[in-house]
Parts: C-alpha cells; structure tokens; sequence
C-alpha cells in the first residue's frame, strides 16, 4: 500500500529551484517514499529537536523535510542539506 502525500507551497517553490537531473533524483525518492518511509535508502530519520519532523535524503546533500498528518504524508520543503536551518 502507497502513502499519500499532501505538499507545501514551499515544498512547490523549492523544487522548482532543482536542477533537472536533481528532480529526477527527487521523483524517484518519493516514489520510493511513498511505498516505505523507513527505506534504507531513504536514510529517514527525525529531525534533531522536532520529533514530529522526519527528514529523507535523495542524495547525500538534497533532503526532503515531511511529517505525518494522520494517514497522509505532508512534504514541508526539499532542497540542499542547509534546510534544516529554515525550521
């Protein structure tokens, strides 16, 4: 069973910001995110001093910031690992 996702428009804004080949990167994530947020690939993990904050990365510097809304996942912003200081 896929999750389902609900985005941000500052998820929109900062995607828009990706380089071709990184929104590749990006959609292919998600997809796998949408079908196993604990992915190991993924490298899920809470976000330092938000615990309803999960954070996932696409490649070693893009992370993808989302929470859970009840049965949905709501995508807050993606971009380059310096995200984690706009929380």
């Amino acid at each position: 069973m896929s999750n389902r996702f609900a985005f941000s428009a500052r998820f929109w804004k900062s995607f828009a910001t990706l380089t071709p080949e990184e929104k590749t990167r990006a959609v292919n994530k998600l997809v796998m995110l949408s079908e196993s947020p604990q992915h190991p690939s993924l490298r899920s993990k809470s976000v330092q001093g938000y615990p309803d904050v999960f954070e996932s990365s696409v490649n070693m510097d893009i992370r993808i910031l989302w929470q859970y809304k009840g049965d949905v996942l709501f995508l807050s912003d993606i971009g380059h690992h310096d995200i984690l200081k706009n929380l």
